[in-house]
């Protein structure tokens, strides 16, 4: 049997699986990310469990986020509508408008790149002065199977030190600012942080990591939607004292420019260092995507955790998680590594 047979078989078992398992207790899981890599994780975590919450980076500022963060001083919406999108349900009204509020405009004047959702949040912020109540009321809008928050009520510059980045003087190490830049840079990123230093977390954020009983880390761009998350004091004080379970979800492949070359324990690696008092309770990978895997359960241990190898990548091999395989790799984890039986 060949591994794209294979893994259409596993997909089909995953898809039985998981049919009708939101009729039963649920966990309340909070996952944290941002762009691809967190509406991946939002995609299989709503055919799991109704008790969903996300918290999203807000230190976006390239395309259309950016320039209304720049105009009107806003929070970068950008990553908050990929969110949303993603907690839209499969009936027709979801997938109508998680395509609406995808759609961007395509002229030759100043709408032109513009996300319809980017303005919807942006309109709402504005009318009602409360960046939390207005994503509640768009998720209530398009019937969102989740809620939507941001990490930190002030938008972000992301900074990383990268060895490197000039070509010509490979041992300097300096400083590249901006998400967009960081994301796509040249050189060996060494670490980040985040301007303001200290800045605020969203209230509601904090306490759904305190009150869940799982926490989602990852997949995403690690530099630049991951690890933010660990630079938000109160954030970071939550996820470290929180009674909930939590696992770290690995990309697929390095992400070109940000973690070229890394392999899958290096991810590990410069997390912990960014955080060192945060322990982890279970690491997931693709199984096809960890080519040395003592080195990548070492790395875990050194977390706390346990690692998960399970097919998560879609079968057509596109290295994109495939929302039905993955969400079986999540309710698996929760079943075995979580409560039994009813949850709280």
């Amino acid at each position: 049997m060949t591994s794209r047979n294979l893994r259409q078989r596993r997909l089909s078992r995953a898809t039985a699986a998981l049919s009708g398992r939101k009729r039963g207790a649920q966990p309340k899981v909070v996952a944290l990310g941002g762009g691809m890599g967190l509406s991946a994780s939002l995609t299989a975590l709503r055919r799991i469990t109704g008790d969903l919450t996300a918290v999203v980076t807000v230190a976006d500022d390239g395309g259309s986020s950016g320039r209304l963060r720049e105009e009107l001083g806003v929070l970068p919406p950008g990553d908050l509508r990929k969110a949303l999108a993603a907690l839209c349900g499969d009936d027709e009204w979801g997938q109508t408008w998680a395509r609406v509020i995808q759609h961007r405009f395509e002229s030759k004047g100043d709408l032109h790149e513009h996300a319809v959702g980017n303005l919807l949040i942006v309109a709402l912020w504005e009318q009602l002065g409360d960046p939390v109540q207005a994503l509640d009321l768009v998720g209530k809008l398009l019937g969102a199977h989740g809620r939507v928050l941001p990490m930190s009520a002030v938008p972000l510059e992301l900074q990383a030190l990268v060895r490197g980045h000039d070509q010509e003087r490979p041992e300097d190490v300096v400083t590249v600012r901006g998400q967009a830049t960081v994301a796509l840079t040249p050189g060996e990123v060494q670490s980040v942080h985040v301007v303001p230093a200290d800045p605020p977390a969203v209230p509601e954020a904090v306490a759904a990591v305190l009150d869940a009983d799982w926490v989602v880390l990852g997949p995403g761009s690690w530099f630049s939607s991951v690890i933010p998350h660990l630079l938000v004091p109160e954030l970071l004080d939550a996820l470290v004292t929180t009674k909930a379970r939590k696992v770290l979800s690995l990309n697929l492949a390095p992400q070109p420019g940000e973690t070229e070359g890394f392999s899958p324990q290096r991810h590990l690696e410069v997390l912990g260092r960014h955080a060192p008092k945060l322990a982890m309770d279970v690491v997931l990978a693709d199984e096809a995507a960890v080519p040395d895997r003592e080195s990548l359960a070492d790395a875990a241990q050194r977390l706390g955790a346990a690692v998960e190898l399970a097919p998560v990548a879609s079968p057509d091999g596109v290295p994109i998680h495939d929302p039905e395989l993955l969400a079986a790799a999540y309710d698996r984890i929760f079943r075995m590594h979580g409560r039994i039986g009813p949850w709280r």
